[in-house]
């Protein structure tokens, strides 16, 4: 009658081991190539002032359409969709990033086609050099802030490093092996909130879906329309998009629409302000929901027009510097964190972190190396 008990307990505690055999085994087989994606992260600066470069080969599969059919409707179901696709099983916590900015295209001399994009933001920043090669997808770098996910020094957690997971979710501009590069600029309007019945793209969403599936701009155009948009973080964007043939647009949703209507503008350069409405906004003011930055548009086409005819890689720098901005406290869109010259062509992406623009980090995307 002794017996009877301890043959219960065994078996309860079997039960207990094989469910926790099992758990373990669920835990290792989901995050073993997100362990080798952090395990891979590489730095490739040393300042001072532990802001760096940084870069990261993404290993695991993940899956974008999972991350957008989870249902976005706010910021918190955003955040939701991207930890439950990147860190699943995991207490973790990221904030909404913000983006300031300058972009624009440019064709050289020797038909090579440009895209110069300065990041501006006042907080300073890391930046993450990320490595896509999704399943079906093409395969891509992207530009990530690091501060947006409190891991500025990666290399110093395994807690830091696996925030870092959740970086094709979060970039901020990129290019692909097609040629197509994409940029997102902040806008002083409303937060779009699109509600037509289309499935819900958020703001950083949007980058991944271009890079991962569009060929050209016209694709990233088509690709855009099939989305309702949800502007993240409580401000407003736009997207600058350009291709190996040197079709740049702006993609904007409409602030005079009502419904907010999808609007795509070929334009050569664009700042924080609309392109649609670029006639209504002067150089070094607000224009209300218009936007502000036209002076730095400005400097760009004035090297533009000061080079005519013997554009080379030297010109986007020029423009880059010259749409440049030093820190300023009250200004959110100031600061510049990073000033990438994406060769659409080549496949090649130059680097330069807050300003330092002797110190240029050279990356090609066809084999992957710096």
């Amino acid at each position: 009658m002794m017996k009877k008990p301890l043959k219960i307990t065994l078996i309860s505690l079997g039960a207990v081991l094989a469910v926790l055999l099992a758990g373990v085994l669920v835990f290792t087989g989901v995050y073993f190539t997100r362990f080798q994606t952090a395990g891979s992260i590489e730095k490739l600066t040393s300042y001072d002032d532990g802001y760096n470069l940084y870069r990261m080969d993404v290993k695991y599969n993940y899956s974008l359409d999972d991350v957008i059919n989870y249902g976005i409707t706010d910021n918190q179901t955003m955040i939701d969709a991207i930890l439950n696709e990147a860190l699943p099983m995991l207490p973790v916590s990221i904030k909404v990033p913000d983006f300031g900015c300058t972009a624009f295209t440019l064709t050289d001399t020797d038909g090579d086609v440009h895209m110069g994009r300065n990041y501006d933001f006042k907080n300073d920043s890391s930046g993450m050099l990320v490595y896509c090669t999704p399943k079906g997808g093409y395969k891509s770098v992207a530009c990530a802030a690091l501060d947006n996910i409190s891991a500025n020094a990666p290399d110093e957690s395994m807690q830091k490093r696996l925030a870092t997971l959740t970086a094709p979710f979060i970039c901020l501009d990129g290019i692909n092996e097609k040629g197509v590069s994409i940029a997102v600029l902040t806008l002083d309007s409303e937060p779009v909130h699109q509600d037509t019945g289309k499935p819900v793209i958020a703001t950083t969403l949007a980058i991944r879906l271009v890079l991962d599936r569009a060929a050209s701009t016209e694709e990233a155009v088509e690709l855009l329309r099939q989305y309702d948009m949800f502007a993240s973080s409580g401000r407003d964007y736009h997207f600058y998009i350009t291709d190996a043939t040197g079709d740049g647009r702006v993609i904007e949703y409409d602030c005079e629409s009502e419904a907010r209507e999808f609007v795509a503008t070929p334009i050569n350069a664009i700042t924080n302000f609309y392109g649609l409405y670029k006639e209504k906004v002067l150089p070094n003011q607000k224009n209300g929901i218009y936007g502000h930055g036209r002076e730095r548009y400005d400097a760009v086409l004035d090297v533009f027009e000061q080079q005519s005819g013997n554009y080379t890689d030297d010109t986007v720098w020029a423009a880059l510097i010259a749409a440049s901005q030093e820190p300023d406290p009250e200004d959110i869109t100031s600061n510049t964190q990073w000033s990438i010259a994406y060769n659409n062509t080549d496949l090649t992406a130059d680097i330069v972190l807050r300003r330092h623009w002797n110190d240029i980090t050279h990356y090609g995307l066809t084999t992957n190396e710096t």
